[in-house]
């Protein structure tokens, strides 16, 4: 039987059968469910992978690989009422961060992998996305009969800020041409990355002779605890240099706002307080959160990596969070998917709102991106216009 870890690329489907946290270093999960579109999986048996466990003790190591992307479009858009932007820019598929939780695991699944390991390994690089871009900008449907564009978000399936970003750059390359077409963006990342960028998101939330920022950022913090944090995001950056990032990009002029995505009733709950407290005193104006979110397989991979983790508290983490899903481990009804029903969801909401209050977060109306200072390059007349 060949080696289930020798290659990454190969058929070989690593199973949760008796497969320990110990059997992969610095990963979200060591678990590859079966890919749902497949008819055919692969599954190996207890004995072998005892005997790969017993010659690698200490774990091993599975490396990123990075695959070229070649879609021919780089703008998404969507029209789900309880998400608060239509177009979005996702620079990479996959996210090396790793997060245990992260909704768009399922995804990989549609590229003929799987949501568990592979999702965090296999990262496909959008890497004309700067290119890509430049062309639907230039696109007179692009602005709006009003004469007014739409914001874009970055991103809204991947960390733009992962890892790999410090070598590839696609997303300040991206952000480079929406600075070029002072076109309206806003940020959401868990990386301090971000603050590398801070020039040019400082530039485009000043915005002189605008009407309002260009640019805003949202810095997903679920944890103050570094322990929480590691096992959850393991391969993002640490709470500490997430509020670093706030106040670099404050100080840099950019308004800040802080997501606490997602809420797990049992694991970070209890940290509301002192979360908002810590992102106020950084510089942040704004807050939110969601409850976990669960679809599909990643039921399967949260669930082993919440035995593995909180042995001691698995079965009450899981009794809280199906308190909030009606009974079920998930329910994808619009809007409550996001924050939850029943006594559990309205405790975190009515705690996330007193202490919001209580710091002065989302206690002004901040307005809208600037949509109206769009400027149209010179190469968008002429042929190119019937396009």
């Amino acid at each position: 039987m060949p080696n289930p870890f020798s290659d990454l690329d190969g058929p070989d489907r690593r199973r949760d059968a008796g497969l320990t946290h110990d059997a992969v270093r610095g990963r979200g999960t060591p678990l590859n469910p079966a890919n749902r579109f497949k008819p055919i999986a692969i599954t190996l048996d207890g004995e072998t992978l005892d005997d790969e466990l017993r010659d690698h003790p200490s774990g091993v190591q599975v490396k990123t690989r990075v695959y070229t992307d070649d879609s021919r479009s780089v703008l998404t858009s969507n029209d789900s009422p309880d998400i608060p932007f239509t177009w979005s820019l996702n620079p990479y598929r996959g996210c090396e961060h790793g997060c245990i939780y992260c909704y768009a695991r399922p995804g990989h699944e549609y590229l003929e992998m799987s949501c568990g390991i592979d999702f965090e390994t296999k990262i496909m690089a959008k890497t004309e996305a700067p290119a890509l871009l430049r062309r639907e900008l230039c696109k007179p449907s692009w602005v709006g009969p009003d004469g007014a564009v739409e914001p874009i978000t970055m991103s809204g399936v991947t960390d733009p800020y992962q890892p790999l970003e410090r070598k590839l750059k696609i997303t300040r390359r991206c952000l480079e041409v929406m600075a070029e077409f002072r076109q309206p963006v806003g940020i959401i990342t868990k990386n301090t990355l971000v603050a590398r960028d801070k020039d040019i998101l400082g530039a485009m939330a000043k915005n002189p002779g605008g009407n309002g920022p260009l640019a805003r950022v949202t810095l997903s913090i679920t944890s103050l605890d570094p322990r929480t944090a590691m096992v959850m995001e393991p391969r993002a950056s640490t709470p500490r240099d997430r509020l670093r990032a706030v106040r670099e990009l404050t100080e840099a002029g950019v308004e800040v706002s802080v997501m606490t995505a997602p809420i797990i009733p049992g694991i970070n709950d209890h940290e509301i307080p002192a979360l908002l407290q810590a992102v106020k005193d950084a510089g942040a104006t704004n807050a939110g959160y969601v409850l976990l979110r669960l679809p599909w397989q990643i039921k399967t991979l949260f669930l082993e990596w919440l035995v593995r983790h909180f042995p001691d508290r698995a079965a009450r983490v899981e009794s809280l969070l199906r308190q909030s899903r009606g009974g079920e481990l998930y329910d994808s009804g619009w809007g409550e998917r996001m924050s939850g029903t029943g006594p559990i969801a309205d405790t975190i909401a009515a705690t996330f709102k007193l202490f919001c209050a209580k710091n002065g977060l989302n206690n002004r109306d901040r307005g809208g991106l600037d949509t109206r200072s769009f400027k149209a390059p010179h190469d968008r007349r002429g042929q190119m216009s019937l396009f």
